[in-house]
Formats: structure tokens, C-alpha cells, sequence
């Protein structure tokens, strides 16, 4: 049945991935009692609601598990705001004085990574670790790095546009050219989009400046704005879906919270649960005893479908017609 939140109308469904059975100690392992206190320090790269989501999920599964801040966690926590210029300084503050890492978005973690390379980092709202040079692999990350993964699900939300518009040829994609993760998923998207049979436009952006007029070009050439995991379109979704809903186009693709933000629709993670979903990778690292190097990066455990009603109702579309993609 659906969910309302807000103006949304969330339909959930779970694809649970099987990750490898988790085994093994020594390099990149650090082992605390669970009765110490562990000391964590987290850089995240940009505030938006995806990243602030993930950082929140992440602090809650920690409590969950029995670590709370001011008891038996301290927390050395550190936002770059979107400056590059400032990660590095900030990578070294952040890993000083902390037993474990947890590193927000692409550029954090390359950045973490480049100054740290014994401690454990755990990593999420990551789109491509291996394109990203954390790890020498998703499934055996060889380094002092693993954690979660946020790669949407690109198939299924392509599938999506034949719902919310028909009759639609031609499709932009729109991403920040300068993150590594949005041109990884860009590309994978464009495949999609052409291999079912659509004409694609790629409009790319450097930062937020540059949306109003990238996007005044692109309304005029596309019927479907299709968006990937990208920081810095997340972060400016207030204007990116008045834009596109102002000329009648749907915003497909994206994570939820960039559909809750201003979006139409998506097939998508949640972002909180990702950020517990990584404490959890954490809390067996410390407990067990594993080795980092030999911990898979997981992929989200909960995909949803998300509208956004309002959106919807603005563009003509009725939710109800909307069809789930298939689950693999």
C-alpha cells in the first residue's frame, strides 16, 4: 500500500543483495573490546539531505549497537561544504585522533584515503569505489577501505520514464562533470538510455552557478530530465525541479531524498538506512575482529519507489497509472 510523507507517495519494496561471508584478520585490522571507547572521525563532502541522512543513520546504528557518543564514542566530525580546497587539511584533522573513519561522498573518501592508508575507512554515498581508486575491488577491496555503495539502480529507473511519459524520444542527462562518481553513473546511464531506445542529451555542470543556464538550454532539446547520484545536483534540487517542472518535464532518476527535495520520481535507496547499514560494517569490524581489506562493499539492503505526488499532480501525471520496475 502506499506511504504518505509529506507531499510523497512512497511505495517501498526490499532487493536484498548477498554479500560475501565476511572472514579473516590482519592487515588494515584494528581490534577494541566492545567495552572501550572508540573514536570515530567523519568527513563528509557537501550538506544536503542525502549526505546529512547518511551521516545521521550512521551515528543512530552506532547507538544502536551500543556506542554512544559522550560514553564509549567520541565523534571528531568535519564538513568540507562542498570546498575541495579544504579537504586535505581537513582528512588530516579528521584522522588524527580517531581509531576508525567514515568518509561521506567521492571526494571525501579519495581524500581520506590519500593521507590514510592503515587505519580502517569505511566509506558510503559512493557510487563507484573502483572507479574511484578506493579498492582494488567491490567484492575484495584489498586496501584499508571498505563500506557501502550507493549506484542506483539504473535499469529500473530508466524503465520508469515509460510510466510518467510515454511518449517521450528524448531524454538529458544532467550531472556535475567534475565528480567522479556522477561521470561513472552518467556514462552507465547513457547506455541504458540508448540501448532502450532514446535519444540522449548530456548536459554537465562544474557547480551550482552554472544550473540556471545549462537547464534553460537543456528544457528546450529534451522531453525527460534524467538525474544520477550527484552531490551537487542534490544540493541545488529546489531549483533544478522548478526549472524542469516550470517547462513540463519529469525528473526521473536521482536518490529519494533528491525526489523528496523536488523530483518526480525514482526507484531508489534510502540514504539513512545506507548510513546504518555501514555502522553495522563497522560495529562487526570492531567486535569480530575482521580485516578490512577482505570486508566486500555492500550495496544498499532497501530499494524504494518514490513519487513526489505534488510534482505529479503539476505535470498531469496520475501515480496510480505508474508501474514498479522488476526487482532482480
Amino acid at each position: 500500500m502506499y506511504r504518505y510523507w509529506k507531499n510523497l507517495v512512497v511505495k517501498g519494496i526490499t532487493a536484498t543483495f548477498t554479500a560475501a561471508t565476511l572472514v579473516g584478520a590482519g592487515a588494515f585490522s584494528t581490534h577494541v573490546s566492545a567495552q572501550d571507547a572508540i573514536n570515530v572521525g567523519v568527513l563528509q563532502y557537501v550538506e544536503h539531505d542525502s549526505l546529512d541522512q547518511n551521516y545521521q543513520g550512521f551515528l543512530n546504528g552506532l547507538n544502536e549497537a551500543g556506542y554512544v557518543e559522550g560514553e564509549n564514542l567520541n565523534i571528531n566530525f568535519l564538513n568540507a561544504s562542498g570546498d575541495t580546497a579544504n579537504l586535505q587539511t581537513m582528512s588530516e584533522s579528521v584522522t588524527n585522533d580517531s581509531d576508525y573513519i567514515f568518509a561521506i561522498a567521492t571526494p571525501a573518501a579519495q581524500s581520506i584515503a590519500n593521507v590514510e592508508s592503515d587505519k580502517p575507512i569505511f566509506i558510503s554515498s559512493v557510487s563507484d569505489p573502483e572507479s574511484a581508486g578506493l579498492v582494488e575491488s567491490v567484492d575484495a577491496p584489498g586496501t584499508n577501505v571498505t563500506g557501502t555503495m550507493d549506484a542506483g539502480p539504473l535499469q529500473e529507473q530508466v524503465d520508469l520514464i515509460e510510466s510518467v511519459a510515454p511518449d517521450a524520444t528524448t531524454v538529458g542527462i544532467l550531472y556535475n562533470s567534475g565528480e567522479a562518481n556522477a561521470v561513472s553513473e552518467a556514462a552507465s546511464a547513457r547506455t541504458i538510455l540508448e540501448d532502450t531506445g532514446y535519444e540522449v542529451t548530456e548536459a554537465t555542470i562544474t557547480s551550482t552557478n552554472d544550473i540556471s543556464q545549462v537547464m534553460g538550454t537543456l528544457v528546450n532539446e529534451v522531453e525527460v530530465v534524467f538525474v544520477v547520484t550527484d552531490n551537487t545536483i542534490a544540493s541545488a534540487m529546489a531549483l533544478v525541479g522548478d526549472l524542469a517542472t516550470e517547462a513540463g518535464l519529469p525528473i526521473v532518476g536521482g536518490s529519494k531524498d533528491m525526489v523528496l527535495e523536488n523530483g518526480l520520481i525514482t526507484y531508489g535507496l534510502d540514504y539513512y538506512k545506507l548510513g546504518e547499514q555501514t555502522a553495522e560494517m563497522l560495529v562487526r569490524l570492531v567486535e569480530e575482529d575482521l580485516n578490512v581489506a577482505e570486508m566486500p562493499i555492500e550495496r544498499p539492503n532497501d530499494l524504494e519507489l518514490v513519487i513526489n505526488e505534488d510534482n505529479a499532480e503539476k505535470l498531469g501525471i496520475d501515480p496510480s497509472n505508474i508501474e514498479l520496475p522488476s526487482a532482480e
